[in-house]
């Protein structure tokens, strides 16, 4: 009768004995097998043009599959593919997405130290284009669901993988094809978690501040085409293509935006003021009376992340003339990547830069265009995300910069839903230089952090 009773008691204050008890992670088989499918991931080339993300939608789909989770593949046309996974809750509570993009920007294996396509892993790193965008942060949202998953979690809400097309070159075959053609995909979401944020560290490894991208700046990107007379090399003229061209980009180059702070930007450097030395701890209290002192203002905007922060900005990147040396060429374009500032005006912008170029000759398109948007608060989330920082890294603050680049957060902001960019995993400012560019990378250590930390914050959200 003693041990009877024992047992009864024992089991009454433990609940799971007896019961279907959630099963224990070992979070170190999951760190393993997730850096496994990033590195396989990573070898999956899909560089985009010509994207070809059908291969990676493929791939993730399979493990899906093999965990019992229900996932389908969008293409929006032959080879442009979307990945749509879903683990299902009670519908108590409304859906949460883990967004990312299959996509990747191009790499010359000429200048990297490991091929781009590699995946290798070593010394603690991987290597790879996508590691950082987007496709460390894709394995994070992809091991947090099956950690979900095989703890056979109870969920209120449904956490839906969402691995999108095309967000490289504008996202029109990916978020932007599937919130326009598939909407009732996105009935009941009411929050997106997406790359454009993440927790930076200094060089000593400890976190400075987290970052919770609520706003961005928008692209307007202009392809400018100048026309002349033809001929041979040896033989210019008055009327060349190229030179008109190069005339127009001059005086494009030698312009300097005006400086605007927005909302966003002010409250930005003003919750980040105590994590910086002085004098810039007080100049970012109030930034916009500290830019009126000359000696901070030439300071703050000799950094490029300081004047693409409060102003427009303009970025000539594409150039073509002749395909021979010797020839002379009666078409020159180049293209240009401006980005806005949220409450600019894409239409007064098109027309200052038609007033700086000055010739009405050259010819402007519009390739890529849409209107600035900001998150919904979010309170839930970010208190989530607020308890998370004070538990693992006490005393750093939780702020909203303003992105520079633009993510396909966008799309859903158009349609009323929060996206907060914030991918958990810890990386040094140094680390911005390797997105987009040569041999970027990711940190095991930082990768790991990120898979546990976005199974904690979307465990919390989706079961409270």
């Amino acid at each position: 009768m003693k041990i009877w009773l024992t047992v009864a008691i024992i089991c009454l204050l433990t609940p799971n004995i007896g019961r279907d008890a959630e099963p224990v992670l070992e979070w170190a088989n999951i760190e393993q097998e997730a850096a496994s499918v990033l590195s396989r991931y990573i070898q999956i080339d899909t560089t985009n043009p010509p994207g070809n993300e059908i291969k990676a939608a493929e791939f993730l789909k399979s493990i899906f599959d093999g965990e019992g989770i229900e996932a389908k593949i969008i293409e929006a046309s032959t080879g442009r593919a979307n990945l749509y996974a879903v683990l299902r809750g009670d519908g108590s509570r409304r859906s949460i997405i883990l967004l990312n993009h299959m996509d990747v920007v191009p790499a010359d294996e000429r200048l990297w130290k490991a091929k781009p396509f590699s995946g290798e892993i070593k010394d603690g790193v991987i290597w790879g284009r996508g590691a950082l965008d987007d496709k460390g942060p894709a394995i994070m949202e992809l091991a947090a669901m099956l950690a979900l998953k095989r703890q056979k979690i109870a969920l209120k809400s449904d956490v839906i993988f969402l691995g999108t097309a095309d967000e490289e070159a504008g996202g029109a075959l990916g978020a932007g094809y599937l919130l326009e053609k598939y909407p009732e995909l996105f009935d009941n979401v009411g929050l997106v978690f997406n790359e454009g944020g993440g927790i930076r560290v200094g060089e000593d490894g400890r976190a400075r501040v987290y970052n919770v991208s609520v706003a961005e700046k928008t692209p307007l990107w202009l392809r400018l085409t100048a026309t002349g007379t033809p001929g041979h090399g040896s033989s210019p003229g008055n009327d060349m293509a190229v030179h008109k061209l190069i005339a127009a980009l001059s005086r494009l180059m030698t312009y300097q935006s005006p400086i605007k702070v927005v909302a966003e930007v002010q409250k930005f450097y003003a919750d980040t003021a105590q994590t910086e030395p002085e004098p810039r701890r007080t100049g970012y209290r109030d930034l916009r009376r500290a830019l009126e002192d000359s000696a901070f203002r030439s300071e703050f905007l000799a950094d490029a992340r300081g004047r693409g922060s409060v102003s427009n900005t303009i970025a000539i990147t594409r150039i073509t003339g002749s395909d021979k040396v010797n020839v002379i060429s009666g078409v020159a374009t180049a293209e240009i990547d401006i980005r806005l500032l949220p409450g600019e005006d894409p239409k007064v912008v098109m027309d200052q830069v038609r007033g700086l170029i000055d010739d009405e000759s050259i010819k402007i398109e519009v390739l890529l265009s849409f209107p600035a948007a900001v998150s919904q608060p979010h309170p839930e989330a970010m208190k989530v995300i607020t308890e998370f920082a004070k538990s693992h890294d006490a005393g750093v603050p939780v702020v909203a910069p303003l992105v520079r680049g633009f993510t396909d957060c966008h799309f859903f902001r158009e349609k009323g839903i929060p996206c907060l960019g914030f991918m958990p995993h810890r990386s040094p400012s140094s680390s911005e230089g390797l997105v987009h560019g040569v041999d970027e990378r990711i940190d095991l250590e930082s990768f790991n952090f990120g898979v546990r930390a976005m199974y904690e914050i979307v465990r919390k959200l989706a079961t409270e």
